[in-house]
């Protein structure tokens, strides 16, 4: 796998060129980093092309590669602006029509970056924590992703769905929305945060593990997100690499393994919760810290 980070930590912030020198730096020594843009536009203002215009210049001069995180939050005259204690807003398959259409066009907003930023791809949420799987919320699915592709195609953008914690997005569901809709071009974003909440969630029937749930995806992974978390939350933690006798965070040194079976190719983004006192150097420390003993872990293992 090769290294990568979301601007996600550093949320609570306006991105600059220094937060990515920062990122960079963490990632560099370990293959070929990837920087996803978490696109909020109190952090990277998508539609400010001056803004735009800075980072794809950063992106260019340092042959980093980008991907991008759809909008979560709909930040506007008509929606509340984003705090850390406003959960996200925006649904690409609410049931109202009119806030689909709104959620849409706000993703839209934002892959008008990639006119300018070499983004790869794009991270789609299909619907909020707790959704139901029914008829409607597949149909909405399938309407969502049809239009953002022909928008994201042409600019040279692959579209991902994320496993998230609702009904709509589990392993096979996510497969079965691409089956029904004829997505043979369109990828998964497998998120081992999310799968390791989804694997001690009380209330699920027959949980999948993060091996079951990589194994099953395995055709379709085109990107990792890694984050740890105890089982109860979506902390977004920093994978506890130190901890690897824990029984409720994910073991990254047995994931390892089955991590390095992946094509090499394939991008693993730390999706790291934002905190008020984490400076760029320790986000950079963290960073190489954890890519240093995945590296290490895996050093040895054959080519598969």
């Amino acid at each position: 796998m090769q290294p990568g980070l979301s601007t996600y930590v550093f949320l609570q912030q306006r991105l600059h060129p220094g937060l990515l020198d920062a990122m960079l730096r963490g990632l560099a020594p370990y293959g070929s980093p990837t920087i996803e843009l978490f696109a909020a536009r109190h952090h990277f203002d998508y539609t400010d092309r001056a803004i735009v215009r800075d980072i794809a210049t950063w992106f260019r001069d340092t042959g980093t590669a980008a991907t991008l995180h759809q909008p979560i939050f709909l930040d506007g005259s008509s929606a509340p602006i984003w705090s850390r204690h406003v959960p996200p807003t925006l649904n690409l398959i609410d049931p109202e029509k009119s806030r689909r259409i709104d959620a849409m066009d706000e993703v839209k907003r934002a892959l008008e970056s990639a006119e300018q930023i070499p983004i790869s791809a794009i991270t789609l949420h299909l619907g909020l924590k707790d959704d139901p799987w029914n008829l409607r919320s597949l149909e909405n699915s399938l309407t969502a992703i049809e239009h953002l592709k022909a928008f994201a195609h042409p600019l040279g953008v692959k579209v991902l769905l994320e496993n998230l914690q609702n009904e709509v997005t589990t392993p096979d569901h996510l497969l079965e929305i691409l089956r029904v809709g004829h997505f043979d071009n369109v990828g998964i974003a497998l998120d081992l945060g999310h799968a390791h909440l989804s694997a001690n969630a009380s209330n699920t029937t027959a949980p999948l593990t993060i091996n079951a749930a990589l194994e099953l995806l395995r055709p379709r992974i085109h990107a990792l997100n890694l984050h740890d978390n105890a089982g109860l939350k979506d902390d977004h933690l920093w994978p506890a690499i130190e901890n690897v006798t824990n029984p409720v965070t994910i073991n990254w040194t047995t994931l390892a393994t089955q991590l390095a079976t992946l094509p090499a190719t394939t991008p693993a983004i730390l999706e790291i919760h934002h905190e008020l006192n984490e400076s760029p150097e320790a986000v950079t420390s963290k960073a190489s810290a954890f890519f240093s003993h995945q590296s290490r872990l895996t050093e040895y293992l054959p080519t598969p």
